[in-house]
């Protein structure tokens, strides 16, 4: 059975097919699994491929392409390689309130390298009391002079050890405490950090997340991002791009194991016919390919309204719980279709599972994605 994914034709994605393969990232992808570490060759690649930071603005050093056309790329970018490379692609993204409500100076000097794969800058938002419910967070930033003093911990960081730089989120100890959560670009290497790896992730293992904790770091005023008060209006925006851009990825990977399990079907010989022959195999395969195409076809929707400036915050949040309920189910059918060797290492579906597994979790869990969605069709009432 001849099958294409069911994005449009676009010349991103033939982009990204020939940069894949030049960089054999299907390879690395399998490696970063077993060998967990922050590939970097391949990070500086992707910069100088023109990969990373495909909707960052040209001004900044990026291609500044519609976000449409960035879902496409990501898909194939996925599809090709695994998510790996897909989300470091979106790592200028990541880090777009830096870009965006960082000084000329911060940007210049941190923003710019991450397009170019010269320096990687994490998100520490998450603590260990503190995970969906952001506004708990408790780590303290108390002005001092001309600086801050950062107190406190952040758990489930990606690049915890790797990372020169993160946005950290905490609380300005003299501000409203309705409005102090604020945004700081914090250099690694600072006195009074110390940061590890947690136990090894189930998957995307080259993340690395660990602990980072803040002993009366003393950070000068220049790195605090935008005004006190201000972070979470500055992440609502992020947070929604993202989640639309994830769903892509995921998708791009479950598409893979779906085309790869049609073949083997079609060929694997059990009771004297071919597995496709056997409805109980034919029928969730049948299921999988439309409702992939499907999920598809809201992404690229929800892209759109984004890219045209509309409302979309909750239906770029049920879009990612869409992709991975879709994605995961059908990589899922394609290691019980594979049998014993799906569900061992010699074939890249349970990877691919595992992986895709951290979507209904990491950039907000699923039931706050259909929380999100719940709040737009009824509205919480203002307070008298």
């Amino acid at each position: 059975m001849e099958t294409a994914p069911p994005i449009p034709a676009d010349p991103i994605a033939e982009e990204v097919r020939v940069a894949a393969e030049r960089l054999d990232l299907a390879r690395r992808y399998r490696e970063l699994d077993r060998r967990p570490e922050f590939p970097w060759r391949e990070f500086r690649q992707l910069g100088e491929a023109g990969l990373l930071g495909l909707h960052t603005a040209s001004r900044l050093g990026g291609r500044g392409l519609p976000l449409p056309r960035v879902g496409i790329g990501l898909f194939t970018l996925a599809y090709r390689s695994g998510t790996a490379f897909a989300k470091l692609s979106l790592q200028p993204e990541f880090s777009r309130v830096l870009a965006e409500h960082g000084s000329a100076e911060l940007v210049e000097e941190w923003f710019r390298p991450i397009v170019r794969g010269e320096k990687l800058v994490g998100n520490q938002i998450t603590e260990p009391g503190a995970g969906s419910d952001a506004s708990a967070l408790s780590l303290e930033a108390r002005p001092d002079g001309n600086a801050y003093v950062l107190t406190g911990t952040k758990s489930e960081a990606a690049f915890a050890s790797d990372a020169q730089a993160a946005i950290v989120y905490g609380r300005v100890t003299d501000a409203d405490p309705h409005a102090a959560i604020t945004a700081f670009l914090v250099p690694q290497d600072l006195e009074g950090i110390s940061r590890g790896v947690d136990a090894p992730d189930l998957g995307e293992r080259w993340q690395r997340r660990g602990q980072v904790r803040y002993d009366h770091v003393r950070l000068p005023a220049r790195y605090r991002i935008g005004d006190v008060g201000r972070a979470f209006g500055y992440l609502r925006g992020e947070f929604t791009r993202e989640r639309a851009l994830l769903a892509a990825i995921y998708l791009g990977a479950a598409w893979a194991s779906w085309e790869e399990t049609v073949r083997y079907v079609g060929g694997r010989v059990a009771f004297r016919k071919p597995l496709s022959a056997q409805e109980g195999v034919s029928f969730p395969l049948v299921e999988d390919g439309v409702r992939l195409e499907a999920a598809w076809l809201y992404v690229e929707k929800v892209l759109g309204r984004l890219e045209r400036g509309e409302e979309a915050e909750g239906a770029a949040a049920l879009a990612k719980w869409l992709a991975t309920e879709t994605a995961l189910s059908a990589i899922d059918h394609a290691i019980q279709f594979h049998g014993g060797r799906g569900y061992s290492g010699a074939l890249p579906h349970e990877q691919r599972w595992r992986d895709v597994r951290s979507g209904p979790i990491a950039h907000g869990p699923s039931e706050i994605m259909r929380l999100v969605a719940a709040r737009e069709l009824w509205p919480r009432p203002s307070a008298p």
